[in-house]
């Protein structure tokens, strides 16, 4: 929606009557270009205007010194990308798939989403010590993506691992050297 001059998404909302005088509905506002959250109530009749927005699949293929390149998985159209405007670079790496929402009126890209979790391949890190499970201990390890996450003692380069992109922790191995 478009409000105040700038696109929001509601992150939540409840419709409120109270005994007296008009209907209400609070609100919790996602700024789509910041990320600032911020509170709102609307009044009963209250208009604002809706934004027609699309989901795209891209394919990232390169980061040069003009920024990140994706590919439009449809019309093969490519589209550039600031990386402050990618909030979870380091868990794309070269020829994987995010979901850009674009503004269709301005074709603006407005909110990049990746999966939940990802499967990269450890590229750097301690050696392993096999059948060290029980005490929790971890290690950094550097990931394929450039991420840095830490991973159970058992690790060792050449293991593909999942990991969750919203906290960056590691899920599980997912295959071995």
């Amino acid at each position: 929606m478009t409000w105040n001059g700038d696109v929001w998404t509601i992150v939540e909302f409840m419709h409120v009557k109270p005994g007296k005088g008009g209907a209400f509905v609070r609100t919790k506002l996602k700024n789509v270009r910041t990320g600032k959250v911020v509170d709102n109530t609307f009044r009963a009749g209250e208009k604002v205007e809706e934004v027609r927005v699309e989901r795209r699949t891209h394919q990232f293929l390169y980061q040069d010194d003009l920024g990140l390149h994706f590919m439009n998985t449809e019309t093969y159209d490519q589209l550039s990308l600031q990386e402050e405007q990618v909030p979870m670079r380091k868990f794309i790496k070269e020829g994987g798939t995010v979901d850009i929402l674009v503004h269709t009126d301005t074709e603006e890209p407005l909110i990049i989403e990746i999966q939940k979790s990802v499967e990269l391949l450890v590229v750097e890190t301690d050696p392993g010590l096999k059948g060290d499970t029980a005490t929790g201990a971890t290690k950094p390890a550097k990931l394929e993506s450039g991420a840095l996450v830490y991973v159970p003692l058992f690790i060792n380069e050449g293991d593909v691992i999942r990991v969750n992109t919203d906290n960056g922790d590691y899920i599980t191995r997912v295959s071995t050297v």
